[in-house]
């Protein structure tokens, strides 16, 4: 597993990280905990370091099953605070902040943790000067190795890069890599750490469904897409099936590779709810750059422009 440079942070990461929210159960309903424990197990054995979780994944039983697995020292964690599961809101305050990092670095048993976000904040929260405050005064105080922020959109991740982040973790795959590309200069400037969620769209990327694919609660997927949404982005996959062959075996494949592509991108963060999952993403995303070719890239985005995927 080949290692990047998380920004200015002094951390080194693997390539590929292990999300932990479809693993959870939040995200496409229950995993059955033993097989939980062979993916968080598997992805040690396969040199996988950054594991991404947040405190209110399983109403923070991820990060205790993290810290109880994880060998300290060798892995490091990102988590995410700032989501009040009881008042079902946002909550960036002071107070709140200080006891959610510590209920959360009891669960991961870790001293310092080693990055903590926080978790989707509006620009509105960004103008507050408390999240900030407090993320620094952690660091400051050697409970926390690195800070910044889970970014919705381009806008917030800019914002938040101004304010000091040193982390920034955003969406980012083939059909959606505009804020990535819109925040680069400064990412570049400033010396940002990027983790790349959302690299298979949710599945979308593994080319595998129908137009005529539909989702059900508790699946997350069953409010992202109405059905003309859906149907739209299946057709654009056209322009991945046309890029497949010689060295790249599918369009998952294909999908990973053009994340990997990117090197201000630190760390992809997979998402694979089995073992067998995670073998077969780690196998297919290739082994060292070039992942994609640059006449394959080109064919790539051509194909994407044609059929109307802009990035956003």
């Amino acid at each position: 597993m080949r290692k990047r440079a998380l920004g200015r942070t002094g951390i080194d990461v693997s390539e590929l990280g292990l999300g932990t929210w479809g693993l959870s159960g939040d995200a496409y309903g229950p995993v059955a905990e033993p097989e939980i424990e062979r993916v968080i197990d598997r992805a040690v054995e396969l040199g996988i370091t950054l594991f991404d979780t947040a405190d209110v994944y399983a109403e923070g039983e991820m990060e205790k099953l993290l810290g109880k697995r994880l060998p300290v020292g060798k892995t490091a964690v990102v988590t995410k605070i700032g989501t009040n599961l009881r008042a079902g809101q946002k909550q960036f305050d002071r107070s709140y902040l200080y006891m959610a990092f510590d209920r959360s670095q009891e669960r991961l048993n870790r001293n310092p943790v080693d990055i903590v976000l926080l978790h989707n904040p509006s620009l509105y929260t960004l103008k507050q000067d408390e999240p900030f405050s407090v993320l620094e005064h952690l660091k400051a105080n050697g409970q926390l190795k690195a800070w910044g922020v889970s970014a919705g959109s381009a806008a917030v991740a800019e914002k938040a890069i101004e304010l000091g982040a040193e982390v920034i973790e955003i969406p980012y795959n083939c059909f959606f890599f505009g804020d990535v590309l819109a925040i680069t200069e400064k990412v570049r400037e400033k010396n940002v750490g990027i983790i790349g969620r959302s690299v298979l769209a949710h599945g979308l990327l593994s080319g595998h469904w129908s137009n005529e694919r539909e989702f059900y609660p508790p699946d997350h997927r069953a409010d992202r897409w109405n059905p003309d949404d859906l149907k739209k982005r299946v057709e654009q996959l056209g322009a991945l099936r046309d890029c497949v062959g010689g060295a790249i075996p599918n369009i998952r494949a294909l999908a990973l590779r053009f994340v990997l592509e990117n090197a201000d991108i630190g760390c992809a963060v997979l998402g694979p709810r089995s073992k067998a999952q995670l073998d077969q993403l780690v196998r297919e995303a290739g082994r060292m750059p070039p992942y994609l070719p640059a006449p394959t890239m080109t064919k790539l985005m051509d194909g994407l422009k044609t059929r109307g995927v802009g990035g956003t």
